[in-house]
């Protein structure tokens, strides 16, 4: 589990095509600093394995289940990708409870920068529309985001510097895809409801 609050800026340094998965090499100091074979780390909001640990680059296998579903196949040696190792059970709960499982992709629409803060627009799938409400969480590319206004097809969110200088989010420009993970618990509770409702659970 993860919280969505980066922990650096990484890269790609080397991508591996095989026959229906990928195999990425990423460049990270602080993830890698006490990762071993076996251990998660979120790349750009996906929880990936750690295969193997080479000084500052970790390894991972990436299935073609995950490159179909986000952003991760587009990715090239020098991408500059968000990284979050798991949490530790006794560390405070920064974000909000992120999986790492891609629910699916969006686009940034559109940019606004004001003085202090800019306002990003992003394209939502009509089958995640459900899941978004206002002052509610999205992870975007992994990114513990606060939801500040839904409309027809997307939502808004708003960065602070801090956010701009250390996520993926400064640098990308309308028409970038990005990674989008609704909140786990609005998925469990329309199950939930569901069985008690006719209908709420679709």
């Amino acid at each position: 589990m993860f919280t969505g609050i980066v922990e650096e800026l990484g890269e790609i340094a080397a991508i591996e095509p095989l026959r229906d998965a990928a195999r990425m090499s990423i460049r990270g100091k602080v993830v890698t600093a006490d990762a071993g074979h076996g251990d998660s780390i979120a790349v750009n909001g996906v929880c990936l394995t750690v295969v193997e640990v080479d000084g500052e680059m970790f390894t991972a296998d990436v299935m073609k289940e995950t490159l179909d579903r986000s952003c991760l196949g587009a990715l090239r040696p020098g991408s500059r990708v968000n990284l979050e190792r798991a949490v530790r059970a006794d560390a405070r709960l920064g974000g909000h409870i992120v999986q790492g499982h891609v629910d699916g992709t969006g686009v940034l629409l559109s940019r606004e920068p004001d003085e202090h803060w800019e306002m990003v627009r992003i394209s939502l799938p009509a089958e995640l529309d459900r899941y978004v409400v206002e002052k509610g969480s999205i992870a975007v590319d992994g990114i513990s985001l606060t939801v500040v206004g839904v409309d027809g097809g997307g939502f808004a969110v708003s960065l602070i510097p801090t956010t701009l200088r250390m996520t993926t989010l400064g640098a990308k420009q309308p028409g970038d895809p990005v990674n989008l993970e609704v909140d786990v618990i609005a998925k469990h509770v329309e199950k939930l409801v569901g069985s008690y409702i006719p209908g709420a659970g679709r």
